[in-house]
Protein backbone atom coordinates (compact mmCIF):
# COMPACT_ATOMS: atom_id res chain seq x y z
CA UNK A 1 0.00 0.00 0.00
CA UNK A 2 2.79 2.42 0.87
CA UNK A 3 4.55 1.70 -2.41
CA UNK A 4 1.48 2.86 -4.33
CA UNK A 5 1.43 6.17 -2.43
CA UNK A 6 5.14 6.68 -2.99
CA UNK A 7 4.67 6.12 -6.70
CA UNK A 8 1.82 8.62 -6.80
CA UNK A 9 3.78 11.21 -4.82
CA UNK A 10 6.78 10.82 -7.13
CA UNK A 11 4.57 11.48 -10.16
CA UNK A 12 3.25 14.80 -8.79
CA UNK A 13 4.97 17.79 -10.46
CA UNK A 14 5.88 19.47 -7.16
CA UNK A 15 7.60 22.36 -8.89
CA UNK A 16 4.36 23.26 -10.66
CA UNK A 17 2.37 22.81 -7.45
CA UNK A 18 4.69 25.14 -5.55
CA UNK A 19 4.73 27.65 -8.40
CA UNK A 20 0.92 27.75 -8.73
CA UNK A 21 0.01 27.77 -5.02
CA UNK A 22 -0.19 31.59 -4.79
CA UNK A 23 -2.36 31.71 -7.91
CA UNK A 24 -4.77 29.15 -6.44
CA UNK A 25 -4.97 31.06 -3.17
CA UNK A 26 -5.62 34.40 -4.86
CA UNK A 27 -8.22 32.82 -7.16
CA UNK A 28 -10.03 31.32 -4.19
CA UNK A 29 -9.92 34.66 -2.38
CA UNK A 30 -11.39 36.44 -5.43
CA UNK A 31 -14.12 33.79 -5.71
CA UNK A 32 -15.02 34.17 -2.05
CA UNK A 33 -15.09 37.96 -2.33
CA UNK A 34 -17.31 37.79 -5.41
CA UNK A 35 -19.71 35.18 -4.06
CA UNK A 36 -19.76 36.53 -0.52
CA UNK A 37 -20.92 39.98 -1.66
CA UNK A 38 -24.03 38.71 -3.41
CA UNK A 39 -27.22 39.16 -1.44
CA UNK A 40 -28.97 36.03 -0.30
CA UNK A 41 -32.23 35.42 -2.11
CA UNK A 42 -35.12 34.96 0.26
CA UNK A 43 -37.08 31.76 -0.13
CA UNK A 44 -40.52 33.24 0.56
CA UNK A 45 -42.90 33.31 -2.36
CA UNK A 46 -44.35 36.68 -3.36
CA UNK A 47 -48.04 37.14 -2.67
CA UNK A 48 -50.33 36.35 -5.58
CA UNK A 49 -52.69 39.19 -6.51
CA UNK A 50 -56.41 38.36 -6.35
CA UNK A 51 -56.88 39.25 -10.00
CA UNK A 52 -54.40 36.59 -11.13
CA UNK A 53 -55.75 33.94 -8.73
CA UNK A 54 -59.17 34.05 -10.29
CA UNK A 55 -57.89 34.47 -13.84
CA UNK A 56 -56.74 30.97 -14.73
CA UNK A 57 -55.36 27.80 -13.19
CA UNK A 58 -52.44 27.88 -15.65
CA UNK A 59 -51.27 31.24 -14.33
CA UNK A 60 -51.55 29.97 -10.77
CA UNK A 61 -49.54 26.87 -11.70
CA UNK A 62 -46.87 29.05 -13.28
CA UNK A 63 -46.72 31.22 -10.19
CA UNK A 64 -46.29 28.13 -8.02
CA UNK A 65 -43.49 27.00 -10.31
CA UNK A 66 -41.82 30.40 -10.06
CA UNK A 67 -42.03 30.27 -6.26
CA UNK A 68 -40.51 26.77 -6.24
CA UNK A 69 -37.74 27.91 -8.56
CA UNK A 70 -37.00 30.86 -6.28
CA UNK A 71 -36.63 28.48 -3.36
CA UNK A 72 -34.34 26.24 -5.46
CA UNK A 73 -32.21 29.23 -6.48
CA UNK A 74 -31.89 30.30 -2.85
CA UNK A 75 -30.77 26.77 -1.91
CA UNK A 76 -28.24 26.72 -4.74
CA UNK A 77 -26.92 30.12 -3.66
CA UNK A 78 -26.38 28.80 -0.14
CA UNK A 79 -24.57 25.77 -1.54
CA UNK A 80 -22.41 28.03 -3.70
CA UNK A 81 -21.49 30.14 -0.66
CA UNK A 82 -20.55 27.03 1.30
CA UNK A 83 -18.55 25.65 -1.62
CA UNK A 84 -16.63 28.86 -2.20
CA UNK A 85 -15.86 29.11 1.52
CA UNK A 86 -14.54 25.54 1.41
CA UNK A 87 -12.45 26.31 -1.66
CA UNK A 88 -10.94 29.34 0.06
CA UNK A 89 -10.14 27.28 3.14
CA UNK A 90 -8.52 24.54 1.06
CA UNK A 91 -6.48 27.09 -0.89
CA UNK A 92 -5.18 28.59 2.36
CA UNK A 93 -4.29 25.14 3.65
CA UNK A 94 -2.57 24.37 0.35
CA UNK A 95 -0.51 27.55 0.64
CA UNK A 96 0.53 26.67 4.19
CA UNK A 97 1.40 23.14 3.13
CA UNK A 98 3.54 24.41 0.26
CA UNK A 99 5.38 26.77 2.62
CA UNK A 100 6.10 23.90 5.00
CA UNK A 101 7.28 21.67 2.17
CA UNK A 102 9.64 24.42 1.03
CA UNK A 103 11.01 24.89 4.57
CA UNK A 104 11.55 21.13 4.87
CA UNK A 105 13.29 21.05 1.48
CA UNK A 106 15.71 23.77 2.56
CA UNK A 107 16.34 22.01 5.89
CA UNK A 108 16.99 18.76 4.07
CA UNK A 109 19.52 20.46 1.80
CA UNK A 110 21.32 21.94 4.82
CA UNK A 111 21.29 18.55 6.53
CA UNK A 112 22.70 16.88 3.42
CA UNK A 113 25.46 19.50 3.25
CA UNK A 114 26.31 18.94 6.94
CA UNK A 115 26.40 15.17 6.49
CA UNK A 116 28.60 15.51 3.42
CA UNK A 117 30.94 17.87 5.24
CA UNK A 118 31.09 15.58 8.28
CA UNK A 119 31.76 12.60 6.04
CA UNK A 120 34.63 14.41 4.35
CA UNK A 121 36.11 15.37 7.74
CA UNK A 122 35.80 11.83 9.11
CA UNK A 123 37.24 10.24 6.00
CA UNK A 124 40.23 12.58 5.98
CA UNK A 125 40.91 11.98 9.71
CA UNK A 126 40.68 8.19 9.68
CA UNK A 127 42.17 7.47 6.31
CA UNK A 128 45.18 9.76 6.18
CA UNK A 129 47.83 8.33 4.05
Amino acid sequence: MAIGWLTVLKMVPWGDVIENAPKVASGAKKLWQTVGKRPVVTSSAPPVPEVLRAESPAVAALQIQVAELQVAVADLHQQMLASSELIQSLAQQNTQLIKRVEVNRVRLLWLAAWVLGLTVVLVTRFFRV
